[in-house]
């Protein structure tokens, strides 16, 4: 049975591979006019379309602006009648009568977001007539090579049978309510009197007049609510209702005494003596202009749903947070490396000038500078990721950054793997971010150095590429001029399921607490999205070779070397006062501001600097982290400054998301940003041109 399911399935169709029966009518089908033959598909499409097939729930993916559907098989059986027709149709077309929520959808879908509905009501023609269905539909976008929403694909379960069980239940359930309101209001009609039950109900019962006060209360409401019976008779009902429940006790008011509804049920929070309140259920029951009332202390039950929404607000932020762990898991492990890189050079500075060899310490000062501006940039990364950032693409020489980022690869390899790096001789510039670049890399390294637990060599290689028709056509590329930038390794190599999959999102072969899954999905990505495309060579035993391909830029490259040695621009004496908990930073900052003629006043938190400002001494500029102790932020201390000293020049220095910290981004005339860690020359010319501006 399996061989003639999969009779037409072959090596360029095999991510369709015991798909089932809709598998095969799938590769059948004549795609052409819509998505174009088969083999020609984008390999977004073939993967989303390999994982809907094996999956036991109905899915059906609407692919491009038509939407055109492709489906499995428990999504055939929900097609009913409709099936096989729907496979390939537009979905618009193929399902007529649902045509209003299906354009809404694809225009949702296509521009990024989510769409979900709870037991939608759909009249839906599945077997030769019209009939309501109910439905659970998620619907979320499929993002492409491009890293744009390429389609759509949607979960639908069909509740028909549950949700018409629930509306028979609830309907019983009503039915029988009703019927206990007309007893429970004739019991409460027919015996509020001062008998036994009366004096030993532990409910509270009262008699309420046309002017809102209790003529008969019994013992009850002193048991619960500690007021006496002459308190209850000479304060107005209202006056006991919490404010926020005076809107619903009004209307159970308005119902029973002027339209004479029969029996009213409403909850509200009543006071009790002690200042507190307590929840009440209460059952009213108007008869000759009177109401006769009936409340239970529900409060217990209350607090408990209270401690329930507590707990499931707190397994959602546990979920929430052990997403971030998957997220940030990765790049720890490289900022763990990078600060390996910081550690040991400054280490290597402290022993050359104790040795009295302090000209040979300059190689190592300029490793430490390197690595932690790269654990800087890593940082950066993590809030853009996180703020979903746009990429910052700027003019590269291949050659030159991996050359910048060489002694730290060779550190982070160890001795066991050597590295070699083949740059070609007149590399093009291509034009990317290159902090992304530079992370993409290193990841790229540390995958192929765990594929080598034994060791071996690691090379890494540039290369010119002029892409023909066929040749591009192989990489899902324009042909053109690109530039390859190739990490090789000697380790395990993948096996083609592996290589299929590699780029999934959270897919890893690595032993759980290893790696994220999210590495080379974030590489790709990234490489998508600067125009190019990455690829995988690899032989089982042999080794893997992942190719990055980016277009050629065809401009000029930035020089860095006059970007890092910027001049400081010096001051004439103003002063400035300096905010920051960390004795170091306030010692570092102070230090450059003083050489740089700046007259400088330090607070380590925001009260010792409200102090400062009290006083008559001139301060022209201050700068203030924002993450302060004392009870105060730095947008706090700057907001307080302004109110003593109106024109007050703050520049802000944090170490998170600039938009967090500063009023959703936010600022004042006269306010800035500047996020660390940042190059002293860079504070030193923020300070001098705020003071002139």
């Amino acid at each position: 049975m399996g061989a003639a399911l999969n009779q037409h399935i072959d090596s360029k169709t095999a991510f369709l591979t015991g798909g089932g029966a809709t598998a095969e009518l799938i590769a059948r089908h004549d795609w052409s006019p819509s998505l174009g033959p088969i083999e020609s598909w984008p390999q977004s499409l073939k993967t989303t379309v390999g994982l809907l097939l094996h999956s036991p729930v109905p899915l059906v993916l609407l692919w491009g602006e038509d939407g055109i559907m492709i489906y499995n098989d428990a999504y055939s059986v929900f097609a009913g009648n409709r099936h096989p027709r729907l496979l390939g149709s537009k979905v618009l077309e193929g399902w007529p009568e649902a045509a209003e929520l299906n354009a809404l959808v694809m225009k949702t879908g296509l521009a990024g977001k989510t769409l979900s509905y709870k037991d939608r009501e759909i009249s839906l023609n599945r077997r030769g007539t019209f009939e309501p269905c109910w439905l659970d539909l998620d619907y979320s976008p499929v993002i492409d090579e491009s890293g744009e929403p390429g389609g759509v694909i949607a979960v639908v379960v069909e509740t028909t049978e549950r949700v018409r069980a629930e509306r028979k239940a609830a309907a019983e359930r009503e039915a029988l309510r009703q019927l206990n309101a007309e007893l429970e209001s004739r019991v409460i009609a027919h015996s509020l009197a001062r008998g036994r039950t009366w004096q030993l109900s532990p409910d509270i019962l009262g008699v309420l007049n046309a002017d809102g006060y209790f003529e008969t209360s019994n013992p009850a409401w002193q048991m619960i609510l500690g007021w006496s019976e002459r308190e209850i008779a000479t304060t107005r009902f209202f006056d006991f209702i919490h404010p926020d429940d005076q809107a619903r006790t009004q209307d159970a008011w308005v119902a029973a005494m002027e339209r004479g509804e029969p029996a009213l049920r409403f909850e509200n929070r009543y006071r009790h003596k002690d200042g507190g309140y307590r929840w009440l259920s209460w059952v009213a029951v108007p008869d000759g202009g009177k109401i006769y009332c009936n409340a239970r202390d529900v409060t217990a039950e209350k607090d408990q749903e209270a401690e329930l929404l507590q707990a499931q607000d707190a397994l959602r932020q546990a979920q929430k947070m052990e997403a971030v762990g998957q997220l940030t898991g990765g790049i720890a492990h490289d900022f763990n490396n990078l600060l390996q890189g910081i550690t040991g050079a400054l280490d290597r500075v402290q022993h050359r000038i104790s040795g009295g060899r302090p000209a040979e310490a300059e190689r190592f000062v300029k490793a430490a500078m390197e690595a932690a501006s790269r654990a800087a940039s890593l940082t950066h990364r993590l809030l853009a990721f996180s703020r979903r950032q746009t990429l910052d693409p700027r003019p590269v020489d291949p050659n030159r950054l991996i050359g910048g980022m060489e002694e730290l690869i060779n550190r982070t390899m160890g001795p066991n793997v050597s590295v070699e790096v083949v740059g070609a001789a007149g590399a093009w510039p291509i034009r990317v971010d290159p902090s992304q670049l530079e992370n993409s890399l290193l990841n790229l390294c540390i995958n192929a150095r765990d594929a080598m637990p034994d060791g071996g060599k690691l090379t890494i290689e540039t290369a010119n590429k002029w892409l023909d028709d066929r040749a591009a056509r192989e990489r899902e590329l324009t042909p053109g001029q690109y530039v390859s930038l190739c990490v090789t390794d000697t380790g395990t190599g993948m096996t083609p399921e592996v290589i299929a999959r590699a780029f999934d999102p959270f897919f890893t072969t690595k032993p759980l607490g290893h790696g994220t899954g999210l590495g080379l999905s974030m590489i790709y990505g990234f490489v998508r999205q600067s125009g190019g495309q990455v690829r995988i060579y690899s032989e089982i035993g042999k080794g893997t070779t992942m190719c990055l391909y980016f277009p050629r830029h065809q401009g000029a490259v930035e020089d860095e070397a006059e970007r890092a040695n910027e001049m400081f621009e010096r001051g004439f004496g103003e002063t400035v006062l300096v905010v920051d908990d960390e004795a170091t930073v306030r010692m570092l900052i102070s230090e450059v501001l003083s050489e740089s003629y700046y007259n400088i006043l330090e607070a380590g938190d925001g009260p010792s600097a409200l102090k400062i400002l009290e006083t008559s001494k001139r301060i022209d500029l201050m700068i203030t982290d924002v993450g302060l102790p004392g009870g105060m932020n730095g947008r706090q201390v700057a907001d307080a400054a302004r109110v003593m000293r109106k024109d007050l020049k703050v520049l802000f220095i944090t170490g998170y998301a600039e938009n967090a910290v500063v009023g959703n981004g936010h600022l004042d005339r006269g306010m800035e940003v500047l996020a660390k860690p940042f190059a002293m020359s860079t504070l030193a010319n923020k300070v001098r041109e705020m003071i002139e501006s």
